[in-house]
């Protein structure tokens, strides 16, 4: 709705939330590389001297590294929950390795002679170690410490998921928004982290032998000074907002809840896989949630009425190839079967099986299929493959395995599904790309995110459920040669959500009741 802008012009707009985030990042980095330095420094000189235990330290903090680390930030959640405890602790492990064997390698290799030559003059165990053998061994130390630093940097933009900050919020929210200027934001900052901090290091690795003895003094306290960077955000607030890295950046999210409503509240950026869970346990009060969410009956959740409409109808439609449509034609009638068949009701309740009843979604869209009489025995499958896209949440799964049912079913065709591929730039490139035939898309996302109309444009279709529908699959067609089928019938909008209780406390049933609450509260 805005004049587009180059990268520099994004950059200076978004300066100061910029510069907080990249200290942010620093002091995350740095926490967790302190914290890894006091325990993977006294671990290598241990199994340095206790051979025996060095392949079973070793391999445990290779194991760790093994784990990717969106799981390993994952598993810390249940038990630390969200916030900078799991983001520092999954960074921790991941400083681990480098540091232990480069201190145990080290160490090693530091001349017998020389540590012979230094009993020989009467010194203990303890001056050999301090005098000698850390002091030869710390450029090896270092270049463990440079590795776990460069890792940590790259491994801390993951953290915003979890509503710890850091350049990871401007990545993820470009990527949802198909913003790159958003994602270059980030990127960019972290890259040069990387290379900033690696240099300095290496520059202090080279230095003479004598030197590295004020090092081994000076390093902890730079990596102190460093580690205050970072401020935990919020504490002590009453209300705390969790929003997604894509409603952040929206008009028709955290951007038109500031202009339309006035509305200020402290707020983190994290996942929504996690988001409902945090609501639920009270570490957040308010998250941007989906209308249709299963986890809304799951955690006892109620939506903020939008009382000045900033939230435009999300009907959901399967988004198609026109080269796709035309290769096979007997493809869309097919996919127009679902249309009218699943209300709001219909697909809250199949999220919830999926969300939180942890069933399959192969298993929720056949019985569903079944239930309403649309379920047939798959054919051979000779006459070729449509490709299925899908975005990296339960509802698009379910709707990505009904859509793959009736075509092998009611078709000679064979599915391909690439499913979770990310947010709504990932699955829109792929589409245009000719990477899938289709994929499941709303026409609010299409409207806001893809479009991105004049605001007159929007205006006129604010709030009208088949104005939005004809005017998306108009210049749809028109701008990218895709084409919009029919919706499928539920509206999957974008809506403020608070646990029940809480809002009954507070007497909150709108979004302006939120703010007059905020205001009252300052």
């Amino acid at each position: 709705m805005e004049e587009q802008q180059n990268l520099w012009q994004f950059m200076m707009q978004q300066s100061g939330k910029l510069w907080e985030q990249t200290l942010t990042h620093t002091g995350l980095t740095f926490i967790s590389l302190l914290i890894a330095v006091l325990v993977g420094l006294p671990l290598g000189i241990i199994i340095a001297k206790r051979k025996s235990l060095a392949s079973g330290v070793l391999g445990f903090a290779g194991i760790l590294q093994t784990i990717p680390s969106i799981a390993l930030l994952g598993f810390m959640i249940p038990l630390l929950g969200i916030g900078p405890l799991p983001a520092i602790a999954a960074l921790f492990l991941y400083a681990l390795l480098p540091i232990i064997r480069n201190t145990y390698t080290g160490i090693k290799e530091v001349d017998h002679a020389v540590v012979d030559a230094a009993f020989g003059m009467g010194m203990t165990h303890k001056q050999v170690l301090l005098k000698i053998q850390l002091p030869l061994a710390m450029p090896v130390i270092l270049a463990g410490i440079r590795t776990a630093t460069v890792i940590n940097v790259g491994v801390a933009t993951l953290a915003a998921y979890i509503a710890a900050g850091g350049l990871g919020e401007f990545i993820f929210g470009g990527i949802a928004l198909n913003n790159t200027n958003m994602i270059l934001a980030g990127a960019i900052p972290a890259a040069l982290l990387a290379i900033l901090f690696d240099f300095l290091l290496s520059i202090v690795q080279k230095l003479q032998v004598r030197k590295m003895r004020k090092v081994a003094l000076v390093l902890p306290v730079v990596l102190l000074i460093f580690s205050s960077f970072y401020i935990i955000p919020f504490s002590g607030k009453k209300i705390l907002a969790g929003f997604t890295p894509e409603f952040m950046g929206r008009e028709d999210g955290y951007l038109g809840l500031k202009k339309i409503y006035g509305l200020k509240i402290p707020t983190v950026v994290i996942s929504d896989a996690v988001m409902y869970k945090a609501a639920y346990e009270k570490k957040l009060d308010v998250i941007s949630g989906y209308s249709t969410d299963g986890r809304l009956k799951a955690f006892d959740l109620v939506t903020l009425q939008d009382d000045k409409t900033i939230f435009p109808p999300y009907y959901a439609a399967p988004l198609v190839r026109q080269e796709s449509l035309k290769k096979f034609p007997e493809l869309e009638p097919v996919l127009n079967m679902l249309s009218g068949k699943i209300n709001d009701s219909i697909m809250t309740d199949l999220n919830y099986r999926v969300d939180y009843l942890k069933q399959l979604p192969e298993q929720v869209a056949r019985e569903f299929l079944q239930q309403i009489n649309l379920y047939k025995t798959p054919q051979n499958g000779n006459a070729g493959v449509v490709r299925i896209g899908s975005k990296i949440f339960g509802e698009q799964y379910i709707l990505v395995n009904m859509y793959s049912m009736l075509i092998k079913g009611y078709t000679n065709l064979q599915v391909e599904t690439k499913t979770g591929l990310g947010g709504t730039k990932i699955c829109f490139d792929a589409l245009t790309n000719n990477q899938i035939d289709f994929y499941p898309e709303y026409t609010g996302t299409g409207l806001l995110v893809l479009l991105q109309p004049t605001k007159q444009e929007f205006q006129k279709v604010m709030g009208d459920k088949e104005a939005t529908y004809q005017f998306v699959k108009k210049e749809f067609k028109n701008k990218y040669n895709l084409a919009w089928l029919q919706p499928i019938g539920f509206n999957n909008a974008y809506a403020l959500m608070m646990r029940r209780q809480q809002a009954k406390d507070l007497d909150i049933q709108t979004i302006s009741d939120l703010r007059n609450f905020l205001s009252s509260d300052q």
